[in-house]
């Protein structure tokens, strides 16, 4: 199979991404949803099965206070957790107490949203693990802290998710550049089929169910073949849909549900890691029969999950220092060969093979007062202006870049050359082009992801893949994606073309002045850039010992002392 980009999202698959999941008004049948208001308590919501816990229908607890069916004892470690609770923020597993007529045992998890105390309350199974969570987790991250690299990681932490909750698979799905997911780590039963390697499309997670991943970082379905318990009443007092976006036991897409179904799992579980405020991939269990895992192994997963986020955070923030100082180190050296040179063109033209290490490419184009200077693998010259074509039309503000050679240039005419990113500056529109080789890419989906939709009587629908049998395609035309730190490095050579501080200084001596203390503006901004990251940095250490703790925290006391000579002495002067 052969392609030169992805296929356009189909009607379908428009209206899944548009599927507000977070309205759903049900919840899954394991549990139970009581929604109330204080001081005293009010119900204002409750599942449709509440009967079974309370034995009550919910008519006859709506608009009565819950502590008529709850004891004291069990509300007020609820109110104790309430109060620490910031509103729409995530459950907190905050009560263990008997209930109802029958004293069912229950874990009770609460938050806050949207003026309404929510309880998501769930029977407590006889063989639930008795040691705490945070005893569980800490032993697991002691076990995958030893990992040499962040492959080795990633496989300790499937296997220690696994062996925690005893799921058939356990998969470290990652989202690409493109947000389509890909398998880099797992650990399954030896009779099942490894999806380790296969990529999945960016439509089988929504941009919608992203974000909910980013919110609830926990996930759970026991039985994939429910059926959903609604939420009576469905409405608010203003009658809109309950907002059921941090319920963990929201039921979840009918479409999620056939697909599920459709790769033979009938419970599942999926836990988020976060770097950066953005989902970066998902832990993701899967078993072929109905699993329920209880609260407190959840609990334990979501505190393992964590510390997987801060690692692969720290991971990411140092490759991006390592981006950093290579760029400072480029910009320097430009800025030293074009030193003192008058004439801006023909010192960039004898720099070209700086400017190609300072935002890695395969080949430069340089255009000044319409004549053209290149490095390395660029196009024709009627490629070059249908790539500035492209570039002006994109706006030059915004650094325009693409990984596509669709973009810029006719099909078969891009020369083996697909990524561009461009530079504009100066007065006279100059620009410097940088050009990245095709990548030639042979995948492995789980399925064809091509053929999502089917006919019905009233149309085309989405339809969740019924083969997840691998399907090969080669993919042509892309090249390597211009990373963050790709542009950042772009953004930081665009201010020294077009501040050109090699050039030199106005004889007047306020210019010079002010010339000088932008300069230095500018250097000190960069050192706080640094040391913003070494903070980030610090957020991945939570598995240092105290001695360690002790001794990075002497030293950046060292560096505080420093700082604060430093603004002294200025002040002083």
């Amino acid at each position: 199979m052969h392609t030169d980009a992805p296929t356009p999202a189909a009607p379908g698959e428009m209206d899944c991404a548009r599927e507000q999941i977070h309205l759903s008004g049900a919840i899954q049948p394991h549990g139970y949803l009581i929604s109330c208001t204080l001081p005293d308590w009010t119900v204002q919501h409750a599942s449709a099965n509440i009967a079974a816990l309370l034995d009550m229908p919910p008519e006859q607890i709506i608009g009565k206070g819950l502590g008529e069916h709850v004891a004291d004892e069990v509300l007020q470690p609820l109110l104790d957790a309430i109060a620490l609770l910031e509103p729409g923020g995530t459950p907190q597993r905050a009560a263990v107490g008997n209930i109802g007529a029958l004293a069912h045992l229950c874990d009770i998890s609460v938050h806050v949203a949207n003026g309404l105390v929510h309880l998501e309350i769930e029977p407590r199974a006889a063989s639930t693990v008795r040691q705490a969570p945070t005893v569980v987790a800490q032993r697991m991250i002691s076990r995958v802290s030893a990992a040499s690299d962040m492959r080795g990681f990633h496989q300790r932490s499937a296997e220690e998710i696994r062996q925690l909750t005893g799921y058939d698979r356990v998969m470290v799905y990652r989202f690409r550049h493109d947000d389509a997911g890909e398998v880099i780590a797992e650990a399954r039963a030896d009779d099942m089929e490894p999806f380790l390697g296969l990529r999945f499309p960016a439509s089988d997670i929504p941009a919608q169910a992203r974000a909910l991943y980013v919110r609830n970082r926990i996930r759970v379905i026991p039985d994939s073949h429910y059926q959903a318990v609604p939420i009576l009443p469905g409405h608010d007092a203003a009658g809109a849909p309950l907002d059921l976006s941090q319920h963990a036991l929201r039921s979840v897409s009918p479409v999620h549900l056939e697909y599920l179904q459709n790769m033979g799992v009938a419970a599942s579980m999926s836990v988020s890691i976060v770097s950066g405020g953005r989902l970066w991939g998902l832990i993701a269990c899967h078993h072929r029969e109905p699993r329920l895992v209880p609260p407190a192994v959840r609990a334990a997963a979501d505190m393992f999950s964590l510390f997987v986020s801060m690692r692969v955070s720290a991971a990411e923030q140092a490759i991006a220092m390592q981006h950093e100082q290579r760029a400072r180190e480029v910009r320097d050296m430009l800025a030293l060969r074009l030193s003192g040179r008058e004439d801006l063109s023909t010192a960039l033209i004898g720099a070209l093979d700086v400017l190609e290490n300072a935002v890695p490419c395969d080949g430069i184009a340089f255009r000044s007062d319409g004549q053209w200077a290149t490095h390395g693998p660029t196009p024709s010259f009627e490629g070059l202006l249908q790539a500035l074509d492209w570039a002006r039309r994109q706006g030059a503000d915004r650094m325009p870049a693409t990984d596509q050679a669709a973009s810029w240039t006719p099909p078969d005419a891009n020369e083996g050359l697909a990524g561009m990113l461009a530079i504009r500056f100066g007065r006279r529109d100059d620009w410097v082009l940088f050009f990245r080789r095709e990548q030639v890419e042979d995948v492995v989906w789980a399925g064809d992801p091509h053929k999502p939709m089917v006919a019905t009587d009233d149309g085309v629908r989405i339809a969740p893949r019924k083969s997840f049998a691998s399907w090969r395609e080669t993919v042509r035309g892309r090249s390597l994606p211009w990373s963050e730190a790709d542009r950042s490095a772009a953004e930081r050579l665009r201010w020294l073309l077009q501040e050109r501080p090699w050039q030199p200084l106005p004889d007047d001596a306020e210019n010079v002045s002010d010339m000088r203390l932008f300069r230095r503006r500018h250097v000190l901004a960069e050192q706080k850039s640094r040391l913003d990251q070494l903070g980030a940095l610090l957020d991945g250490l939570g598995h240092l010992e105290d001695a360690e703790t002790a001794r990075i925290g002497e030293r950046i006391a060292e560096l505080e002392a420093e700082l604060r000579q430093l603004m002294l002495g200025n002040s002083v002067s």
